[in-house]
């Protein structure tokens, strides 16, 4: 990843490698961990289903001119098709699923909910035909454990529809990702980024106006927000996401779903005062324990092939 920079431009990126995956590790991270703040603030604004759009739509055209600019080579027909089908379950029914269930579930129970995306993704695994061993079932089974304690802590109105909603975006960001590896895409990474956040972001916009979404009154606050998950939550951090997917392991590119719940819980209590119990701690720590498992075992699978 290649940035001119003005001269006088105050920031300057690191120019070892690892100073600068740790500055792309530090953005998803932090950034990622702060989205479901902004979420939250933005429903303010925003219905769920046309926000997820609108947000994702607009930073895809930024990346894509970002992508362009660099003279990538230009996708096939199928390419493109296959880049609105994933970037439609990646960003436009996952993000909006999230979005819709955090009318009434807490950001730090959202995002604890959002990190079984790699038990989803060992699932479909394993309908798709691979064998699975005994302890990724285990850790699968682990999740689920920690998802019945984390539900049963919370009693707020409407909350059983919203954590059902969460489930159902990670479970279609699992399936993106799973399409994802399976489909021909663009070979170069930030304009098949672009392509997917773009055009999924633009189909979720349509079905949200289609089934009846409309902007709400706009409040300072809330477009703040939505101007945040936008330039800084999607498009800043996608590019370090791609970053860490070119230059580190699976394993380090994904450790952000250990981090990113932490960084929500925290947020949550300090500047929504959401309430921390200990159904959230245990269920936190059950959950993130699974994950880290699935990628335990995932990680051995790779080093015997």
């Amino acid at each position: 990843m290649r940035l001119n920079l003005p001269a006088r431009f105050p920031f300057r990126l690191p120019q070892s490698t690892g100073g600068r995956i740790a500055l792309a590790l530090a953005v998803v991270y932090l950034v990622w961990g702060s989205t479901y703040l902004c979420v939250h603030v933005a429903l303010g604004s925003f219905p769920p289903l046309l926000m997820s759009g609108l947000r994702n739509f607009f930073a895809g055209m930024g990346l894509f001119i970002f992508a362009v600019r660099r003279r990538p080579p230009w996708p096939r027909v199928e390419q493109v098709r296959n880049a609105a089908l994933v970037g439609t379950m990646l960003v436009g029914l996952s993000s909006g699923m999230l979005a819709y269930g955090m009318r009434t579930v807490g950001t730090g129970t959202a995002a604890v909910m959002v990190a079984t995306v790699p038990l989803f993704a060992t699932v479909i695994a394993a309908l798709a035909g691979r064998r699975i061993a005994r302890g990724e079932w285990f850790a699968v089974g682990l999740g689920l454990v920690g998802i019945m304690i984390l539900s049963h802590g919370d009693t707020a109105p409407g909350s059983a529809g919203g954590s059902l909603a969460i489930l159902c975006g990670a479970l279609f960001w699992a399936g993106g990702a799973h399409l994802a590896g399976r489909l021909s895409l663009p070979s170069d990474l930030f304009l098949s980024t672009a392509l997917q956040i773009g055009l999924g972001g633009a189909i979720s916009t349509f079905v949200a106006w289609v089934s009846g979404e409309r902007m709400l009154e706009l409040h300072f606050l809330p477009v703040v927000a939505f101007l945040y998950l936008m330039l800084i939550g999607t498009m800043a951090a996608y590019v370090a996401y791609g970053y860490l997917i070119r230059h580190t392991s699976p394993i380090i590119a994904s450790s952000c779903m250990y981090v990113n719940p932490l960084v929500a819980v925290a947020l949550g209590a300090l500047l929504l005062a959401e309430p921390v119990t200990r159904s959230t701690v245990v269920a936190t720590v059950v959950i993130l324990s699974s994950v880290g498992l699935s990628f335990w075992f995932d990680y051995r699978r790779r080093a015997r092939a």
